[in-house]
């Protein structure tokens, strides 16, 4: 980093050191002023020399200074920059177990590795220069009062001894500070990473009604969390309380020394606030040293994090071999020691056997693998078993970055069964996809990720299982159409792992296992497809394809775009009331005695330098002063009142911070637990994260320290107007107007500031959920190998991240410059009224005035900054509220209709004229459902894709509210009851068997309601006993983010025992075997026919088998119930239930 940025922080410090020098120029003139107003025979024209010398001086500086900022900011930008750009780059090619063990890695960690690094590395830059003038500074002091020519003395080096003793104490705090912070880190990685498998898995959080468990769990963490940050909190007060407290206790200490060693040493005017000045430029450099100290902490933790994870080892790039397809002259032979037949078990995972294979490239290769041992001709396309969506239109989601060969396309479409899709689609092929696919189907989410790898056109295929989640008579289209020996890929060579097998295939096709086909075209051993035609056909006889033309299926080029996504609406400024919110989160009568307590604190400070005014005009009588310690005495008693109030304040502050952090938390994570899953499917999970972390920290560790900054800045600047009208009132006439100047100036810049902060906030979202989703489909990203067009597209997104944060520094210039022009002319008209009152002024209040003055420059700049920090990073409460106004669901208990604990004794269920919508803008999905299910009976629920298989289940949860009518179970209407004493009394065994990071057993019973006995019991009956016996943690066996240590259909069986466990009157089926082997599918049924044989059953079936036994079979489309009865009669009437059986090859 010092190597690439080296040559700018060089820049930048010299530009420092020029400014610091010039910063003595300031009380030298002074010096000059003092002695101008104590001779009374000095020429007018001196004085104002001076004045004029103050202005050109202070403006100078200026300059110089801003010069310095705008290149240590940018350079914190480039490096920001960099730094994402390199922990992007890494997730590619990693082979790390944090990124390879799981597709799913803890995404929000990486996120953060580069969080704090890159938040800290910008303030680093200026403040590390700044905090570091202050040492400097003490170097140059001690010789400038020492060789002075009326000067303190050897008595300053009392204050240099103040200055060294400081030292060992700031580095013992600098050391606990770097220790908190670690843990900090540590803690806030491991709640990021829970929320997120919380926002992932959120539906199934509803369906079981566990949000309260998970709420626990994220408390608890959060609970570790604010202790480190209480801690940190008090060492911050007590670093705040040694910082200002410093430049005063030199002040006293140099000035006792120098009173106490000789009567005659006499401390006028000139030699106190000469030394005054000298120490004040001391002051800003040591107050802003604890947030140096901070920001340096933090961005070498994060760096050293950074180090460890950029370290890692990568995925060797020879472990493939590729060869291009010209060297092809026979089928590619799988060399040993890859076996390609993988047993009908669950369990036996064929997705590794994959990803040691190399095309999918996601996990290390077997200890065997680790040479290479497996060379693909041609390119690679690969279908994961879980599919993965992009947040982006369908069209999109199939191209995948190749150009659109429309024919082809339309082909492509019809052979993976997406037409059907299309048209319930709003806007066909163009309509937004939801992140990970949230508004699909589990169908349609596989068929789109099939669709994408037919598209491809590549020369070798890769099939995990993927037929799993489609219908029966989707499966057999996808065979005939895509995958059979007159598919769009039978001239491809293909890698099928499956335990589905699609009913109605041939009865010689292989998909059982693995099976290696190579199947050739004509005689040159490959035909490629013609621009936008399928694979196989020709010119001619793509012209009279029934695939392209028009009609029905011309919907490529008609289909209306989506609307694009809108950023949220731009609010004129912060509201009053998010800053009175803050203040109630920290405790009305906490904010207010922090107030008294920074308002004693500067009265104090002025009384002080007020009484060394009147001290320095204390006449001399024999040479010496008399009542010296009587001046010292008050003078010092005055700082101890200085000094209890600082520490005060800085303790209510940092506590109240803590307060606010905890209920604005706690708030944030009730309202979004308590909201509907239709908001998490509108949200992407980017902008929740956002709000769980950076939003978040800047509550925890920025506000407070904002806060003391502004408040401090405010009374200094109140203070130093005060002085100076106090010593010259002519200057009433000019500060008004200066006032307003700088109060325009001001809005001005905060304004567009705190627009900039919000297109900020904004544009960083996006940066997050593209990190989120690649780590997602890492396995797919690099079996296309499109990692350059990802990386392409992430750096895209960080630069409109950055175009937002550039014009935001140099507003900051802008800002600094012609405020510290306000303040310049200050100390102009300060000095210009001081000379021209001289005759009736005492040196003294002169001294005082003109010290004040040269401070307000700093001070000013310092307050505008500290109010544009306070309401930019205010914004974070505010957008921490914001989803205390969205929609929420019913309550979770209602005690008043609450029914009893024995409910449902029967588990009948009744559907009375039912109907279903998902927005109040869009068409019912359900309509007029006329059913009653009585206890005990075995119902399957069949239908095409679309027809509403999959909303009755969300009815019955409530997790969409009914439109109209009514379900009744056991007499009860399920919408007047609470929903968890709803969901509580139904089990689910759901489609995508989801896991959370934690001990198997949490995952079974997250409440701890069931001894071990039960649970083991559970784990028999779903035939996952032997598996876990031989675990050597049992029970407590770790399962990793979203159980990705386990195989699909171990998870499947998981939510089976999770059933077993909860036993109730009703369970849902939702495609629950579609996962696994036909051996456990069989096994799994049996098991429900046993130990739920007198439970009310409902199952949503892809494979019509399963059903046959049933009581009875609802079949739906489009929304209606076409169909209800026994399987038998429905065969015999004919009808939809009839054709599907059909073409399951059932009849």
């Amino acid at each position: 980093m010092y190597k690439t940025f080296g040559p700018y922080f060089l820049m930048s410090f010299l530009f420092k050191a020029i400014h610091d020098l010039m910063m003595f120029a300031g009380p030298e003139i002074l010096k000059l002023l003092i002695n101008f107003v104590n001779d009374t025979k000095a020429p007018d024209w001196q004085g104002y020399w001076y004045t004029v010398l103050l202005l050109v001086s202070a403006c100078l500086q200026t300059l110089v200074l801003h010069q310095y900022f705008h290149v240590c900011f940018v350079s914190g930008m480039r490096i920001k920059t960099a730094v994402i750009g390199a922990v992007y780059r890494k997730v590619g090619p990693s082979r790390t177990p944090g990124i390879c063990g799981s597709p799913t890695p803890n995404t929000p960690s990486l996120g953060r590795r580069k969080t704090p690094a890159q938040n800290s590395l910008p303030v680093w830059g200026w403040t590390a220069h700044g905090g570091g003038s202050g040492p400097a500074l003490c170097c140059w002091l001690s010789p400038g009062l020492s060789l002075s020519p009326q000067n303190l003395g050897p008595s300053v080096l009392a204050g240099v001894a103040v200055m060294i003793l400081m030292v060992p104490f700031n580095a013992v705090m600098a050391m606990k500070t770097k220790t908190y912070q670690v843990a900090h880190m540590k803690s806030k990685d491991n709640r990021i990473k829970l929320m997120n498998e919380i926002l992932n898995g959120i539906k199934v959080l509803k369906l079981y009604a566990w949000e309260l468990a998970f709420k626990d769990k994220v408390m608890a963490i959060r609970q570790e969390e604010l202790k480190v940050l209480k801690k940190s909190a008090y060492l911050a007060a007590v670093g705040t309380f040694t910082w200002v407290c410093t430049p005063f206790l030199v002040a006293l200490s140099t000035f006792a020394v120098y009173v106490t060693v000789d009567k005659n040493n006499v401390l006028d005017a000139q030699k106190a606030f000469v030394s005054l000045a000298l120490f004040n430029i001391l002051r800003f450099p040591l107050n802003i040293l604890p947030m140096v100290i901070s920001s340096i902490v933090q961005a070498s933790v994060s760096l050293k994090r950074l180090r460890i994870f950029l370290s890692h080892e990568e995925l060797e790039p020879g472990s493939i071999e590729r060869r291009p397809l010209k060297d092809v002259v026979k089928r590619p032979q799988v060399q040993s020691p890859v076996s390609l037949l993988v047993k009908r078990l669950v369990g036996v995972s064929w997705r590794t056997l994959l990803a040691g294979a190399g095309p999918a490239l996601s996990c290390p290769s077997p200890p065997s693998l680790s040479r290479p041992s497996l060379a693909t001709q041609g390119s690679v396309a690969y279908v994961p078993q879980q599919a993965w969506i992009q947040n982006n239109s369908l069209r999109e989601n199939i191209l995948f970055g190749r150009p659109l060969r429309e024919r082809y396309y339309n082909a492509v479409v019809e052979a993976c069964a997406l037409l059907p899709d299309l048209e319930i689609l709003p806007s066909g092929d163009r309509t937004e996809i939801g992140e990970k696919g949230v508004n699909l189907s589990g169908g349609q989410k596989q068929r789109v990720s099939l669709a994408r790898a037919v598209y491809g056109d590549s020369d070798v295929y890769l099939f995990d299982d993927p037929l799993s989640a489609v219908d029966a008579h989707v499966g057999k289209h996808i065979f005939d159409n895509v995958v059979g020996p007159k598919g769009m890929l039978r001239s491809k060579v293909l890698l099928q792992g499956g335990r589905s097998v699609p009913e109605g295939a041939p009865p010689g096709a292989e998909w059982t296992g693995v099976a290696a086909q190579a199947r050739r075209g004509p005689a040159d051993g490959h035909s490629c497809p013609g621009p936008g035609l399928p694979a196989g056909e020709d010119e001619d006889s793509a012209a009279d394809s029934p695939l392209v033309g028009s009609g029905p299926r011309a919907w490529v080029t008609s289909a209306c775009p989506s609307p694009p996504l809108s950023l949220p609406l731009l609010r004129p400024q912060v509201k009053l009331s998010v800053y009175w919110d803050y203040m109630k989160a920290i405790g009305l009568c906490l904010s207010f005695v922090s107030i008294f307590l920074f308002l004693c604190n500067h009265v104090s400070a002025l009384a002080s330098n007020y009484w060394l005014s009147l001290w320095t005009d204390d006449p001399v009588v024999n040479g010496t002063q008399e009542h010296t310690d009587f001046w010292l005495g008050v003078y010092g008693g005055l700082g101890i009142v200085q000094g209890i109030a600082v520490l005060g304040y800085s303790m209510t502050v940092s506590i109240g911070g803590i307060f606010a952090s905890r209920r604005l938390h706690l708030d944030l994570l009730h309202q979004v637990l308590r909201s509907p899953m239709s908001f998490f499917e509108r949200t992407p999970s980017g902008n929740l994260v956002n709000r769980f972390s950076k939003e978040l920290d800047t509550v925890d560790s920025m506000i407070p320290q904002v806060i003391k900054m502004f408040m401090g800045s405010l009374f200094n600047v109140l203070g130093a107007c005060v002085i100076i009208l106090l010593a010259t009132p002519i200057a009433a006439v000019i500060i008004p107007p200066l006032g307003l100047l700088y109060f325009l100036v001001q809005r001005f810049y905060v304004a567009s500031s705190r627009q900039l902060k919000r297109l900020e906030s904004v544009s960083r979202s996006p940066v997050y959920s593209h990190f989120n989703e690649t780590l997602l489909g890492v396995s797919v990203i690099r079996a296309f190998e499109e990692q350059e067009r990802f990386i392409r597209q992430s750096d895209l997104k960080v630069d409109e991240n950055q175009k937002a944060y550039y014009p935001s520094i140099v507003a900051n210039r802008w800002l600094a410059v012609r405020l510290e022009c306000v303040g310049n002319f200050i100390v102009f008209f300060a000095s210009l009224f001081a000379v021209i009152s001289r005759h009736s002024l005492r040196a003294g209040l002169v001294g005082l005035s003109v010290s004040y003055s040269l401070q307000i420059t700093a001070y000013l700049n310092w307050l505008v900054r500290m109010s544009s920090e306070m309401e930019t990073n205010i914004v974070a409460v505010e957008r921490l509220q914001e989803y205390s106004e969205t929609e929420k669901e019913a309550p979770w208990q209602v005690p008043e209709t609450a029914p009893p604990s024995n409910w449902p004794q029967v588990g009948r269920v009744e559907f009375r004229d039912y109907g279903l919508r998902y927005r109040e803008d869009l068409d019912l999905v359900l309509k007029h459902i006329n059913v009653t299910i009585e206890g005990g009976e075995k119902v399957g629920i069949v239908g095409r894709t679309g027809a509403g298989k999959s909303s009755l289940t969300l009815g019955l949860f409530r997790i969409n509210e009914s439109a109209e009518g009514e379900i009744i179970i056991d007499g009860v209407n399920i919408a007047k009851i609470g929903l968890h004493n709803l969901r509580f009394k139904i089990t689910i065994i759901p489609q995508d068997p989801v896991l959370f990071s934690g001990s198997l057993r949490m995952n079974l019973d997250p409440f701890s309601q069931y001894s071990d006995e039960e649970v083991w019991t559970a784990l028999e009956l779903a035939h996952l006993k032997s598996f876990v016996s031989g675990l050597p943690d049992k029970l407590d066996h770790e399962c990793s983010e979203g159980g990705e240590n386990l195989s699909v259909g171990q998870r499947q069986l998981v939510c089976l025992a999770r059933a077993l466990l909860r036993k109730t009157k009703i369970l849902v089926l939702d495609e629950a075997t579609a996962a696994v082997d036909l051996e456990t599918d069989d096994l799994i049924q049996s098991t429900i026919r046993t130990q739920f044989d007198n439970c009310t059953v409902l199952t949503i079936a892809h494979r019509l088998n399963t059903i046959m036994d049933y009581t009875r079979v609802i079949v739906l489309d489009r929304g209606e119930v076409r169909e209800c009865g026994t399987p038998s009669d429905l065969l015999q009437q004919r009808g939809l239930f009839y054709s599907m059986a059909r073409d399951a090859g059932l009849v």
